[in-house]
């Protein structure tokens, strides 16, 4: 493959309060990239977002970029039409960079499906986030490491995953995250266990109860690890495990805690979870 026929994915979008309602003012989308149109299953004031990838799947070369403005007041739930594939590598990394800025009183819940990365592929994930004082962030990411379904373990390739939280220029949680595929780190304990799925879920910018982390700590998960860790200004919650769809119930019963508890907002699934 040559490099130059690679895909350059882009997305660039803005939402800002109008009229008693978060809209998607700004919308600049490059393929395969493509944003569906927003839609409000709870109320006027959330607006619901769902990021299509039209290729199908990431090759070698791919680059996937999306910049993401929440202005003051303005509420959005974005996710992904379909789990993400990370083919392997021709030679090449693939890349993705998402920049996500959110203004004073704005909250953002950034819940993508499931990443699912071929034996051999090579992948960079980079996520940051600049948040405004009062301004709030919930997030997760679920990578499956190999396709266990057909027997197949990450045994070469890399996955690099970089996080960063800042508010007003200070460091609120910086997360790296690197994994060879290879034997020794597949089935060592210190590594990834023999358990191909990995995830994290991660607040920022709530006050967190001790109730909170005491309920989330109690979810009942066989033969999985998993932990629950305070941050200064929210909480992480990580899965090591052999299911996605564990880590996601895992993760939604958490999500949904801190809608009820916190946010004052009910129960809602995106639609697009259950196709």
């Amino acid at each position: 493959m040559n490099i130059d026929k690679s895909w350059h994915g882009k997305l660039n979008l803005v939402y800002a309060p109008r009229q008693n309602s978060t809209q998607l003012i700004y919308n600049h989308s490059q393929a395969p990239l493509k944003i569906q149109r927003p839609f409000y299953p709870e109320d006027e004031k959330i607006c619901h977002s769902v990021i299509l990838h039209t290729a199908g799947g990431v090759v070698g070369g791919d680059r996937l970029s999306a910049e993401i403005h929440l202005q003051a007041n303005s509420q959005a739930l974005i996710t992904t039409a379909a789990a993400s594939k990370i083919y392997r590598s021709n030679g090449f990394p693939a890349k993705q960079q998402i920049n996500i800025k959110i203004d004073s009183g704005a909250c953002l819940e950034y819940l993508p499906q499931e990443t699912i990365l071929f034996d051999g592929a090579v992948y960079r994930q980079d996520l940051r986030v600049e948040l405004a004082t009062n301004a709030s962030f919930i997030g997760w990411e679920i990578n499956r490491l190999g396709r266990s379904a057909r027997d197949e373990k990450f045994l070469q390739g890399e996955m690099r995953s970089y996080t960063e939280i800042w508010q007003n220029n200070i460091p609120l949680w910086i997360d790296r995250q690197y994994i060879p595929g290879n034997d020794q780190v597949f089935y060592s304990p210190h590594g990834l266990g023999g358990k191909p799925v990995i995830g994290s879920f991660f607040v920022v910018g709530l006050t967190i109860s001790q109730e909170i982390i005491k309920q989330a700590r109690v979810f009942n998960i066989d033969n999985s690890d998993i932990g629950v860790t305070r941050l200064e200004h929210g909480f992480l919650c990580r899965y090591r495990g052999n299911s996605t769809s564990e880590a996601r119930n895992w993760f939604t019963n958490i999500w949904q805690n801190l809608r009820e508890s916190l946010l004052n907002r009910g129960n809602c699934i995106p639609r697009v979870w259950q196709i």
